[in-house]
């Protein structure tokens, strides 16, 4: 193989790949796809039924206050699981292969979010309905810890080093994907009158995420394992404690990881769920609340690819960190149109922040977050860099939002807030170790000879 021919320069249109690698690429990430947007489906889903459904079906013998409290606290319980799903599914990725672990996850949360749809109330079972509830959201927590980054590093794994950016950008559709799916699902039940709506209209957006379940499984068993998880097979190169090994070792990488992500994770949560119930404070309904999410979601489904492809040009790092700039830029102006009560300035303030100034960051994410780590220990530190971002982020930054307002009567610190994060976002990304505009690859200290100087050569290019 001529190294000089493959090495390509940054500013040029990326060579493509051979045909059946380009189909493989494709397949994956459309399987990939599949499976995060069940993911943020689910996750945004349950979110509207926490707020909407459980305080009364699940929660009838507290105080409505006390029930409302008692349903978020439910919510909360499936950032906690996180983690542990993580560590659980970083350590098996890492060991036995992604293929398996993605198809496990699926099943898991899938399985989680039907029996939700299929649950007894509270009327009918008393305590056990609460208690059955909590117990399928941290099914659901559990296996999104390893669901997101399985899916990520198949994606960009297969897609090989000129196209990381833009086939990566597919399973990360899943959050505007999940977010749109979710919020249709919903909008359209919500016109039952409230007998119907509250007797079986709630179970059916938990009920169709089979749809998802069954394709994303279908696609996934067609797949490959991933190249670079085979040769460090072949390469006798799988660590028994990846866990271990990645603390051990990159424990910086896991931190600034978990910096790098903190910034998105605060302004996605505060926008999908905290903006959306504050519009009610200055006079927007409902409807209108919800057309603003859905808006957005188009919008960035559209710009994710375009801003993956385009990062393949100039660079991952630096397209990520133009994101994060965007966002830092548009945050004020957001909270001010917000503010001014109209649904349309409303959908336009959604559509800025979430629909394109947060499309680099979410669909470079797949990229910048995991390619710090060698592949033998990649699953493991990406998913405990990501959910560690998403616990101190998503867990806590609605509540964070909603007692800043409290406290101050102004949303300026609300905005304050989410702008202090995405600069932290900013400096973890450039304190990441290596050249931030390039690719890295942090295998190649391990491989010798050919292999070694192709992959230095395509790095310098």
């Amino acid at each position: 193989m001529d190294v000089t021919a493959a090495s390509t320069d940054r500013g040029a249109r990326p060579e493509p790949l051979p045909a059946g690698t380009t189909l493989s690429a494709r397949r994956v990430a459309s399987a990939s796809m599949v499976g995060t947007t069940l993911e943020f489906y689910d996750f945004f889903i349950y979110g509207t039924a926490a707020a909407l459904v459980f305080p009364r079906l699940f929660f009838t013998n507290a105080d409505p206050l006390i029930g409302t409290l008692l349903s978020f606290a439910t919510f909360g319980v499936g950032f906690l699981a996180r983690p542990l799903g993580g560590i659980v599914f970083g350590h098996f990725g890492d060991r036995i292969g992604r293929k398996k672990i993605l198809i496990i996850s699926l099943l898991m949360m899938g399985i989680a979010t039907i029996c939700m749809g299929l649950l007894p109330t509270y009327e009918s079972i008393g305590l056990l309905a609460p208690l059955l509830l909590t117990l399928l959201r941290l099914v659901q927590g559990f296996s999104v810890g390893g669901e997101w980054t399985g899916a990520v590093l198949m994606a960009i794994e297969h897609a090989g080093p000129r196209r990381r950016g833009f086939f990566g950008s597919f399973p990360t559709l899943g959050l505007p994907a999940g977010t749109l799916l979710a919020t249709g699902a919903f909008l359209i039940v919500a016109q039952l009158d409230d007998d119907a709506f509250f007797s079986w209209g709630w179970r059916v957006p938990f009920l169709i995420s089979i749809v998802l379940v069954v394709a994303g499984i279908l696609l996934r068993l067609r797949i490959s394992e991933s190249p670079e998880f085979s040769e460090v097979k072949e390469r006798k190169s799988v660590v028994g404690m990846p866990i271990v090994e990645v603390f051990r070792k990159h424990f910086k990488q896991i931190v600034l990881v978990a910096g790098a992500a903190l910034g998105h994770n605060i302004c996605v949560y505060i926008s999908m769920s905290y903006l959306v119930s504050y519009a009610g404070n200055v006079g927007i309904d409902r409807s209108g609340a919800l057309l603003g999410v859905m808006v957005s979601s188009v919008v960035a489904i559209a710009l994710f690819p375009t801003f993956g492809a385009l990062s393949d040009r100039v660079g991952h790092r630096r397209t990520y960190v133009a994101g994060l700039v965007a966002m830092a830029v548009v945050i004020f102006p957001v909270i001010a149109l917000v503010n001014t009560g109209s649904t349309a300035l409303f959908v336009v303030a959604l559509v800025l922040l979430f629909g394109v100034a947060m499309a680099p960051v979410g669909a470079l994410a797949s990229v910048v977050l995991t390619q710090v780590f060698p592949a033998k220990v990649r699953f493991s530190g990406t998913s405990v860099g990501y959910t560690l971002a998403a616990v101190l982020g998503g867990a806590f930054a609605p509540m964070i939002a909603a007692w800043l307002y409290a406290s101050t009567g102004s949303s300026t610190a609300i905005a304050a807030y989410m702008v202090i994060a995405v600069l932290v976002s900013v400096v973890a990304v450039l304190l990441m170790p290596g050249d931030n505009w390039r690719e890295e690859h942090p295998d190649q200290e391990e491989r010798g000879g050919a292999a070694a100087t192709a992959d230095a050569r395509l790095s310098a290019g």
